[in-house]
């Protein structure tokens, strides 16, 4: 699919009394708005273009029921009463740490490559957890982790499983959209270093899935990183392209070059 024929495929789905979209054409950024309130989402249309030539029209029909959700959602939302819903949400460490009006959202250190931030899921999306949003519950930060870690491990991990070259992967894709949250889970990491006879070592490409593996020979790395390469390009919120080893309840960043592994340094 060209750019043109995304554009006219978004600009058509958005075409209703409710919205208003508007093109940059120098910078291929499609604006979509709420009439109402002018809230918008900017969609970079030439990333969208590569996702489509490689899924094709579906990659574009899961961008647009996303910015429906988005923009969907319930303007006044609060934490209070919903301790349920809140969730941790693994983001790359460049995700950027401010909203578009200047809220600053809430993180915690996670790895080199990555950080964690907290959701208040709302069904068909969520709202990343900010100061202000935080400080009208009442809460602290400690307790948003605390919540958002106690509901991350009611989560099911139901993981595939696939044999490449003498290495197991196993592949976590739910649809809920914490499948790489579940990383930040000690006993299932645990449990699957119990498992693998190889070196256990994980994938966080993006925000949609979560991927483990039990690397038994050198090829096993080479494997993993197409792996990683694939899912970090066509995922909706790309993490990192770096796979980790996990080592004594530590993720480390590794390197796969020419079938060797280096730490990140």
């Amino acid at each position: 699919m060209e750019l043109q024929q995304i554009r006219r495929m978004v600009t058509e789905a958005f075409e209703t009394s409710r919205y208003s979209t508007y093109f940059d054409r120098e910078k291929s950024v499609l604006r979509i708005e709420r009439k109402q309130d002018r809230t918008g989402v900017d969609l970079g249309l030439n990333p969208l273009v590569a996702k489509a030539k490689r899924r094709g029209v579906i990659a574009v029909e899961e961008t647009i029921e996303y910015i429906k959700a988005v923009l969907e959602q319930t303007e006044s939302v609060s934490l209070t009463g919903h301790e349920q819903q809140v969730f941790p949400v693994i983001r790359a460490k460049s995700f950027a740490d401010e909203t578009k009006d200047g809220k600053k959202i809430i993180s915690t250190p996670h790895t080199g490559e990555t950080k964690i931030m907290y959701a208040l899921d709302l069904g068909a999306t969520y709202r990343l957890i900010d100061e202000e949003l935080l400080a009208q519950a009442g809460w602290t930060a400690e307790h948003l982790s605390e919540a958002a870690r106690f509901n991350l491990k009611t989560l099911e991990a139901p993981f595939k499983t696939d044999e490449v070259a003498g290495n197991v992967f196993y592949f976590l894709s739910t649809g809920d959209g914490y499948e790489a949250s579940r990383v930040l889970n000690k006993q299932l990491l645990s449990d699957y270093a119990e498992r693998v006879t190889g070196e256990f070592a994980v994938g966080i490409p993006h925000q949609d899935v979560l991927i483990f593996a039990d690397i038994r020979n050198d090829a096993g790395y080479d494997v993993l990183q197409q792996l990683m390469f694939d899912f970090f390009t066509n995922g909706r919120v790309p993490v990192t392209a770096l796979p980790f080893v996990y080592d004594d309840g530590n993720l480390e960043p590794v390197f796969v070059l020419a079938k060797n592994k280096h730490p990140k340094s």
